[in-house]
């Protein structure tokens, strides 16, 4: 008994994500020729203004620890940023950086969460939400949208709120879908908090990936009574394209704040100092420029990747208006073979794909999305289109 793991140690699922990248790299180190749609991870290198202010900071000794809660400068770029977008007065006291998005929002999490308490979850949704509220003790609430546009439905906001419901998590442009939230829904759900008291944790790391006539609305923008109880994540892997530097930061009330800087300070002290000045350089000097140049050729890989799939018999799968993903529904496939291989749910799809055709995606069920598959298009156009090829020519297979 003293030599078992702890419940919620046991009880914990793997990534999907991580999981999945993580054999597709092995794959490919064993020279298989692998194309991986399965992790959100821009193939762009990051920003000059980054390398050259990581680099400046190495070669200024700046390698020490640095405030729990992330340097100074930092801070106020990252409260200037949101001044900048998105109209909004926060003091660099209202921001904690920490080592990637991830931990900031399971840090929060820790912060206003006790066991037993419930959160409000709009899905599909991204792969550790769930897994994060469970490891506070607390209970995840789904509130399904795949029928809705991917979009939350306010009414069924409404009817999941009970005297336990503490917080609702949102996450547009979303993860896996790609769906953008509305003003109108962002208002409603707004709405629905003050009613209620509830804390809104808003996940908004793909705000700047938005294309055609779609609009990001930030939830305090246009509602700004909530204000001192919606803690906003964010951070520079997904539109600076910064994912191996680990920079995610919080900014909301300073009463949370303060509390998810000190968490932090117990479990990783402090963000990479070098990332924390590249950082500060890509905010400085690639706002205006990379990300929107970047932006630009995500939109026209979207716009391949449905030139494509739309080419393809039996595919369907709602358009995406933000971040990198599509969502493909599979249940003309399932229960059907491919080979000698039955098809009997989407994991089981995803896994032959990967071993008979190296594509790597993953599988919907990860997301709550049972029977669909997801695929990151932040490759090259290249591997976009060979990768596609291949899965057209394996669902052609399918018999």
């Amino acid at each position: 008994m003293s030599l078992s793991l702890s419940q919620k140690a046991a009880s914990l699922k793997p990534s999907a994500t991580l999981a999945v990248g993580a054999l597709a790299k092995e794959m490919k180190r064993e020279g298989k020729p692998v194309i991986a749609f399965s992790q959100g991870e821009p193939d762009f290198v990051s920003p000059q203004s980054a390398l050259d202010a990581g680099i400046d900071a190495i070669n200024k000794g700046y390698t020490h620890y640095t405030p729990s809660n992330g340097i100074a400068e930092l801070r106020e770029a990252i409260a200037a940023y949101y001044k900048k977008h998105f109209g909004l007065e926060y003091s660099a006291n209202d921001v904690v950086v920490g080592a990637g998005a991830k931990p900031v929002l399971y840090a929060a999490m820790v912060a206003i969460l006790d066991p037993g308490d419930e959160v409000i979850v709009p899905t599909p949704a991204w792969v550790s939400y769930v897994e994060q509220i469970r490891l506070c003790g607390a209970k995840e609430v789904l509130v399904e949208c795949s029928d809705t546009n991917n979009v939350p439905s306010i009414e069924r906001i409404k009817a999941a709120v009970t005297p336990k419901t503490k917080c609702i998590l949102l996450n547009s442009p979303n993860n896996p879908t790609g769906a953008v939230y509305d003003e109108a829904t962002m208002k409603g759900i707004a709405q629905i908090a003050l009613e209620n008291d509830l804390i809104i944790l808003n996940d908004e790391i793909y705000e700047r990936l938005v294309y055609g006539d779609a609009k990001f609305t930030e939830i305090v923008t246009v509602c700004p009574e909530v204000k001192d109880r919606t803690i906003n994540i964010n951070g520079m892997s997904k539109a600076f394209a910064m994912t191996g530097w680990r920079i995610g930061y919080a900014i909301g009330p300073s009463k949370y704040l303060k509390a998810i800087g000190s968490i932090q300070g117990h479990l990783t002290s402090n963000a990479c100092s070098i990332a924390q000045y590249a950082a500060l350089g890509a905010l400085r000097g690639s706002d205006d420029t990379d990300v929107e140049t970047m932006r630009k050729a995500f939109a026209k890989r979207r716009e391949l990747v449905f030139s494509i799939l739309d080419a393809i018999p039996g595919i369907s799968y709602i358009k995406p208006d933000g971040a990198f993903y599509v969502l493909i529904d599979l249940k003309n496939f399932l229960g059907k073979e491919h080979g000698d291989t039955l098809l009997s749910d989407d994991a089981a799809l995803c896994s032959d794909l990967l071993k008979s055709k190296y594509v790597a995606v993953t599988p919907g069920s990860a997301f709550f999305a049972d029977g669909t598959l997801r695929i990151a298009y932040a490759n090259s156009e290249e591997e976009i289109r060979e990768g596609l090829r291949r899965f057209a020519e394996y669902i052609s297979e399918i018999k």
